[in-house]
């Protein structure tokens, strides 16, 4: 189960700069509209602090994270969607990811055009927002005609008809999915970008990092969703470092604790109701990306359906008590090896071993 999550953005707002930066590719990050022209998509582990420990208990070989996919795709422009700019061309390309990460630009610099002229966070939002309904509003038109046909055969569909006729009304008067309470289960086959999960990035210098005002309206523009804060040169330079040490003291030097690489990564994890799980062996450590509630049949069903099917237990213990431990041995000598079977609901960190006949 990848996470893929779609980036979106104004130009020059720094969505390559962040995409360079996530997957340390050098990807054309240049000060004119439209840099990025075919998409670019970029493969990256989630940091996770437990596998290298992990991996020392195990003397694994080597370490797997989960990965999460970064969909990067032309800058959109205001009127996209009558065929201005090149944006709206692409947005086929992010109707399969799991989420929108929309970045927007905070950060002045005379040095770097703003499409519009003016840089305002709110506008620019409301901007892609826009494009993004209408969007969907074409896609909703076309399912409307198709789905009326259709459904004077297949009775189930007229479900998905009326849902259909309940977003092109909402899209209409400018609502997303994501505000409506249309069930987007009968939405599914249309992939409307704005059904969607949305992470907003807001791109900053130094001193709007420390502005605590401004992030605090800026967090007021998107909310309830989640709204993170970085500087994306500094994140590129950051992710260009070979040593993590240093690393470590330059974020330290600018009072943060968590690079905005680590918190989109989690932020996306916690959206979407993810968690991972771990294996450990000699050959490898890993993280298994599962949704939050998962049982543990659907969880070896991650590695390879046939575990799934012919699930018979799963020997867990909690990253946690093994690392307490020592070594499994210990553990299980410590009673914190459990047995569990079909009905057992996974939690994050559990480090499994599954059991199967096939």
């Amino acid at each position: 189960m990848a996470l893929t999550i779609g980036i979106v953005g104004l130009p020059n707002a720094g969505k390559s700069t962040l995409f360079n930066a996530l997957t340390k590719n050098d990807v054309l990050a240049a000060n004119y509209p439209f840099a990025t022209i075919e998409p670019n998509v970029g493969v990256v582990g989630v940091p996770d602090e437990r596998l290298p420990q992990l991996a020392e208990v195990f003397e694994s070989a080597k370490v797997l994270p989960a990965t999460v996919e970064f969909v990067d795709i032309a800058g959109i422009v205001r009127g996209a969607s009558q065929g201005e700019g090149l944006g709206n061309k692409f947005l086929a390309h992010i109707r399969e990811s799991a989420a929108i990460c929309q970045v927007t630009r905070v950060f002045r610099d005379e040095d770097v055009t703003h499409v519009d002229g003016e840089v305002n966070p709110a506008n620019d939002i409301s901007t892609i927002q826009t494009e993004l309904i209408f969007a969907d509003l074409e896609t909703v038109e076309k399912a409307i005609a198709r789905l009326e046909k259709e459904s004077r055969k297949v009775k189930d569909l007229v479900a998905n008809l009326e849902a259909a006729k309940a977003a092109k009304e909402a899209l209409e008067s400018g609502t997303p999915i994501t505000a409506t309470d249309i069930d987007r289960s009968l939405l599914r086959e249309l992939s409307l970008l704005t059904a969607k999960p949305f992470i907003y990035v807001f791109n900053c210098d130094a001193d709007e990092l420390a502005d605590d005002a401004l992030k605090d309206r800026m967090r007021a523009i998107v909310a309830p969703a989640e709204a993170i804060f970085l500087d994306a040169k500094f994140e590129a330079d950051l992710a260009e470092m070979d040593d993590d040490e240093m690393a470590h003291e330059m974020l330290a030097e600018m009072g943060i604790t968590e690079s905005g690489l680590d918190q989109l990564a989690r932020v996306g994890f916690d959206t979407l109701g993810l968690q991972t799980y771990l294996t450990a062996g000699p050959k490898e450590t890993r993280a298994w990306t599962i949704r939050k509630g998962a049982t543990a049949p659907e969880a070896a069903g991650v590695i390879h359906t046939d575990f799934q099917k012919g699930f018979i237990k799963a020997e867990v213990v909690s990253f946690d008590d093994l690392m307490s431990a020592g070594s499994m041995l210990k553990a299980r000598e410590a009673g914190r090896v459990r047995m569990e079977g079909k009905d057992y609901v996974m939690a994050d960190g559990d480090v499994v071993e599954f059991r199967f006949n096939v």
